[in-house]
C-alpha cells in the first residue's frame, strides 16, 4: 500500500519556499482544498486508506544523511533551517479527509510554514491509492524503462535540457523511482535533474525548482493583487540573493505579471517559468519583454512546465531556438506513462491569514481560464481590478 519513506520525498520547491515562510511569514496560516479537476471517482474506504497513509507520514524525519546533501547542495540556506527541518514532523491533524459516495474532500489547516509541506505529498498518495484501490494494472517495469529511453532518444536530438517535475501526479513511487534510474542511465546530457529532493540525492543528481503560485497568491492576501507579484519576487530575492532565479509568471495571468516585472527584477531573475496557456505566445510576450527592457533574450531562460510531450515540446524548440534560451520540466508524461489514464488532481491554497489581519481568500488566475482556482465572486474582482481581458 502506499506509503513514504523519506520526507524528502516531495517537490524541492516546497522546501525553498518553507525556508522564505520561516525568515518571513512564521506567523502566518494557510488553509487548501483538494480539487478533482478530472471529476475522478474514488472507490469506497478510499479515505481509510488515505488517512491511514497520512497518519504513518508523522513518523518521517530527516536523516542525517539527508541533512548532509541538502545542505552541500543548497549553500545558500542559512544552517538553522536545516537544523528547524531535522526537527519537523507532519502534524496529521492539520489535514481534514471526508468521502461522500465518490466524492473525496480533503483540506489542510494550520501555519503556513507547516502546511506548505502536505500539498505534493497527499496527491501523490491519492494518485497511487486511486491505481492501487480500483486494481489497475500497469505495464510492466521493462516497459517502463523502454517508453523512458524512448522518448530520451527523442529529445536527446533537439539539443535541450530536461528536468523530472512528475512527483506530484505520479502513478506511484516505485515507478517514479524507476523513472528517475532511467533517466540518469540514458547516454546523454539532455536530462539534468528532477524536482524531488529524495530521488535527486538517491540518484545523485541535481534538485531543481524555485518557488510556486502559492507564493504569489499568499502575497495578494498580505499586498493585494498589485502588488503581489513584485512584493513576491522582492522578498524571494531578498531571501536567496540571486541563487533560485526562475520568476513564476501566472499566478495572476502574464499579463499582470510583466506589468509587475520591473527593470531590476527582469535583470536580476534568470527566467520565468510558462505554466499554462498558449506557449507560443507566452515566448514571444517574453522576448518582447526582455527586447523592452534592452535585454538580450539569449541571455535569459524560459523554463517549460506545462503538460508537456514530445509534440509540445518540439513545436516550442522550433520557436525558440535563437531567441530565447529555453529548458523544459516533464511531469505526467514521465511518471505516469503506464498504460492507464492520468489523473488530473491539484491541491490549491484557498485562503491565507497573514501576521495581521483575518483570513483572506486566495485565488489563482491562471492563463488558461478553466486552471483558475478560488472563490468566483474574489476572481471576478481580481480580474476587474488588475484590467484583465475577459479573454483569460
Amino acid at each position: 500500500m502506499a506509503k513514504f519513506s523519506s520526507i524528502l520525498d516531495n517537490d524541492f520547491y516546497k522546501f525553498t519556499m518553507q525556508y522564505a515562510v520561516v525568515k518571513l511569514f512564521p506567523k502566518a496560516k494557510a488553509k487548501y482544498q483538494f480539487i478533482n479537476r478530472g471529476e475522478h471517482k474514488f472507490p469506497s474506504g478510499f479515505d481509510v486508506q488515505l488517512r491511514k497513509a497520512i497518519d504513518d507520514m508523522a513518523l518521517l524525519m530527516l536523516s542525517r544523511s539527508e541533512k548532509e546533501f541538502f545542505a552541500q547542495t543548497c549553500p545558500y540556506i542559512d544552517p538553522t533551517y536545516f537544523d528547524f527541518l531535522q526537527g519537523y514532523r507532519y502534524n496529521p491533524d492539520e489535514v481534514i479527509i471526508m468521502q461522500d459516495g465518490s466524492k473525496l474532500t480533503v483540506e489542510i489547516e494550520g501555519y503556513w510554514y507547516r502546511t506548505i509541506l502536505w500539498e505534493v505529498p497527499i496527491l501523490s498518495l491519492i494518485s497511487e491509492l486511486y491505481y492501487e484501490t480500483t486494481g489497475a494494472i500497469r505495464v510492466s517495469d521493462e516497459k517502463v524503462v523502454r517508453i523512458v529511453d524512448n522518448k530520451m532518444d527523442k529529445y536527446d536530438k533537439l539539443n535541450i535540457t530536461i528536468a523530472d517535475f512528475g512527483t506530484r501526479r505520479r502513478h506511484s513511487y516505485d515507478v517514479h523511482d524507476l523513472v528517475i534510474k532511467t533517466l540518469k542511465n540514458h547516454p546523454s546530457s539532455t536530462f539534468i535533474g528532477t524536482s524531488n529532493i529524495h530521488l535527486a540525492m538517491k540518484y545523485q543528481t541535481k534538485p531543481i525548482g524555485t518557488h510556486a503560485h502559492e507564493w504569489f497568491m499568499f502575497h495578494a492576501a498580505k499586498y493585494g493583487y498589485k502588488m503581489a507579484n513584485l512584493l513576491g519576487l522582492e522578498n524571494w530575492a531578498n531571501v536567496y540573493r540571486g541563487d533560485l532565479g526562475i520568476a513564476l509568471s501566472d499566478t495572476y495571468t502574464t499579463e499582470a505579471f510583466f506589468k509587475q516585472f520591473d527593470k531590476k527584477l527582469t535583470k536580476l531573475f534568470d527566467g520565468v517559468r510558462h505554466d499554462s496557456g498558449d506557449a507560443i505566445a507566452f515566448a514571444q510576450k517574453t522576448i518582447d519583454h526582455y527586447v523592452s527592457k534592452g535585454i538580450d533574450p539569449l541571455s535569459k531562460t524560459i523554463i517549460f512546465s506545462d503538460g508537456l510531450d514530445y509534440n509540445k515540446v518540439e513545436k516550442i524548440v522550433k520557436y525558440c531556438s535563437d531567441k530565447i534560451g529555453h529548458s523544459f520540466g516533464i511531469g505526467t508524461d514521465f511518471t505516469n506513462d503506464v498504460g492507464l489514464g492520468r489523473m488530473n488532481i491539484v491541491l490549491k491554497m484557498t485562503e491565507a491569514l497573514p501576521d495581521e489581519g483575518e483570513w483572506t481568500p486566495v485565488i489563482k488566475l491562471s492563463d488558461e481560464p478553466f486552471k483558475h482556482t478560488g472563490d468566483l465572486a474574489e476572481i471576478e474582482m481580481a480580474k476587474k481590478y488588475l484590467q484583465i481581458g475577459e479573454h483569460v
